[in-house]
């Protein structure tokens, strides 16, 4: 029997899109952070992504035919490609092929295939890799390299990010200090070390555009998550501005532009209804602040969403769009 998916409460009114359509708009959406991350990294960034995405498709295929039994081939639907680049975004240009496909593995095996495949898993599956891969292997998901780089890969030099610079004013930590941090010009762009696709703003947000364009997203999403980290770093800033960056330090750096846009608003794990996707979207962007102010560790964009995620199910039973034909009941 053919598997069914309900992307959306009834009626379903066909509009022209497809599965394949959308997956492969987000894929070109992201090639402007792709070639940002191949001018700043260069060979490094090629590999990591290249490895990234082969691994992923060679994964879902083998999965799907020596595993679950299936004839249907699933990786040419843009899924598990968009799975490789996104995961690829969120590792840094020096790390290990070895450590890449543990990471593959795990976002499309237990991420997304033990699940039932695209469309069942609870949680977005580069994600998911992402933090395996952060808990499993620290030292190496944390050694970012210097900018410029062009012709090295596992041999390069390192440095902070401005998260761990943020992190280290925080925490008190000697010699650190928020003037350290690289320009807005520079975070904007991209000149700063980084996660492959957390580096250039304007790259992230180019591809924002070209989706919501194509309308293959909605503003919902992204854009209360930016509002809400602009609203509660701004407020820290306020009261104590040597310590807490500015709401637009916070936007530019680390993987906040690249979670927001790309991996938030991922339709399987997201709620459906504008007003539970503004519920999400705050919800991540206050967990966000509160992770990266106060938390452990100096990013926590990975872990907001993944909570949120969690919670999309209960937030899909609570916003319920109003039932077609349904009269609205007259005030008594």
């Amino acid at each position: 029997m053919r598997n069914k998916l309900t992307v959306s409460f009834s009626p379903h009114v066909h509009s022209g899109d497809s599965i394949q359509k959308n997956m492969y708009g987000v894929l070109i959406a992201l090639i402007p952070a792709l070639l940002v991350s191949l001018y700043f990294y260069g060979l490094g960034a090629l590999v990591v992504t290249v490895t990234s995405v082969l691994a992923c498709l060679v994964f879902e295929w083998a999965i799907n035919k020596f595993i679950m039994k299936k004839d249907e081939c699933t990786i040419c639907d843009g899924s598990a490609a968009i799975t490789g680049v996104l995961l690829a975004f969120n590792l840094p240009s020096n790390l290990p092929i070895w450590i890449i496909l543990i990471g593959a593995l795990f976002a499309i095996g237990v991420g997304k295939m033990s699940f039932g495949g695209l469309g069942n898993n609870p949680f977005n599956p580069a994600l998911a890799g992402r933090v395996f891969l952060l808990l499993s292997f620290p030292v190496q998901m944390t050694t970012w390299p210097e900018v410029g780089q062009l012709a090295s890969y596992v041999d390069v030099a390192t440095t902070a990010t401005p998260l761990a610079i943020m992190k280290g004013v925080i925490n008190g930590a000697p010699g650190m200090s928020l003037s350290d941090l690289p320009s807005s010009l520079q975070l904007f762009i991209g000149q700063n070390p980084g996660s492959l696709g957390e580096v250039s703003a304007v790259a992230l947000l180019i591809g924002l555009i070209y989706m919501l364009i194509r309308r293959i997203i909605t503003w919902h999403i992204p854009v209360s998550i930016l509002v809400t980290v602009s609203v509660f770093t701004g407020i820290m800033h306020g009261i104590n501005p040597e310590v807490y960056a500015s709401p637009l330090t916070h936007l530019l750096t680390g993987g906040l532009m690249l979670g927001a846009v790309f991996m938030a608003t991922d339709y399987v794990t997201s709620p459906m209804s504008k007003s539970g996707m503004l519920l999400y979207g705050v919800c991540i962007g206050i967990l966000t602040v509160v992770i990266r102010l106060f938390g452990a560790y100096p990013e926590g964009m990975s872990f907001a969403i993944l909570i949120m995620n969690a919670f999309t199910p209960l937030i899909n039973i609570y916003f319920k769009p109003k039932r077609f034909g349904e009269v609205a009941k007259k005030k008594k």
